[in-house]
């Protein structure tokens, strides 16, 4: 989020006041130390005009004493001993400063060769991320294509489904149009057998009958050829006709006569059935 304008106008000011300012401290160094020179200076020179204003004043006194009374000699030599002192201290600090940077290089050089391996640890494991990264965004274009893949054959699927629920669905109402047609049929094919049953029961009784009138003549014949009686003849016909009636017509006879027929000689042919239904089985 972008700060506001005047803030970061009054950022830049105090920058730039900071850069003024920080521009002028070693010229305000120097002028310190000149400072402190001159102030040192002032002193030794107060001490040497000190030091004249009493040889001034004791030289007529004092004319034949030694160098070592020599007042201005030893205020001289007082502000060099001054002056060496401090140079000394000056040239300790500097040593123990001298000490305290090689210790702070030394600290700081371990501390770059420790960053350079660490740096390098970086850089491999840095090396080693991309080439995982690389690896990982290849895996995830071939799942793309391969999830996209599945989606393909999950709709070919489906839609395959779909055809085959509608295939399903038809084959279901023709296996009931079915059913129901072979109920038709199975229930016509039971009235047929019903029936063909029925014909063959009555052929059978027309057959018992028939016989009973056969016996009935050949023991006709027998008491006939024995006995000559003409009457013998008529009763057995008419014993004979009274186990069953006649049937009206002589058609209705014949077939009664072919069913007996089919019965002695075995059962009817598949063609010969077919052509005996009628049409509503």
């Amino acid at each position: 989020m972008a700060e506001p304008s005047w803030q970061e106008t009054l950022r830049l000011r105090l920058v730039e006041r900071n850069n003024k300012e920080s521009a002028f401290a070693p010229i305000i160094e120097q002028y310190r130390r000149l400072a402190v020179q001159t102030k040192l200076l002032k002193e030794r020179n107060a001490h040497l005009l000190g030091a004249a204003s009493s040889v001034r004043g004791a030289t007529g006194i004092s004319s034949g004493s030694g160098e070592d009374s020599n007042p201005v000699r030893a205020a001289y030599t007082a502000s060099l001993e001054t002056q060496i002192s401090s140079l000394r201290d000056e040239l300790a600090n500097l040593y123990k400063t001298q000490g305290q940077n090689a210790q702070r290089l030394l600290s700081m050089n371990e501390t770059l060769r420790e960053k350079e391996e660490l740096s390098r640890i970086d850089s491999e494991n840095l090396r080693k991320s991309k080439d995982e990264i690389a690896i990982l965004r290849r895996k995830v274009e071939q799942h793309s294509e391969l999830m996209a893949e599945k989606d393909r054959t999950v709709q070919i699927l489906h839609d395959e489904i779909n055809t085959a629920l509608l295939e399903l669905g038809q084959v279901e109402e023709r296996n009931q149009g079915l059913q129901k047609d072979n109920a038709k049929l199975l229930q016509r094919w039971l009235d047929a057998k019903q029936a063909e049953a029925n014909r063959v029961n009555e052929a059978n009784d027309f057959y018992e009958t028939m016989r009973s009138r056969k016996d009935n003549v050949l023991s006709w014949r027998e008491g006939s050829s024995q006995n000559g009686d003409p009457n013998a003849l008529a009763e057995a016909v008419s014993t004979s006709m009274s186990g069953r009636p006649t049937s009206g017509s002589g058609k209705g006879m014949a077939s009664l006569e072919a069913q007996a027929a089919t019965m002695k000689n075995g059962p009817l042919s598949p063609a010969s059935k077919r052509q005996d239904q009628t049409p509503n089985g």
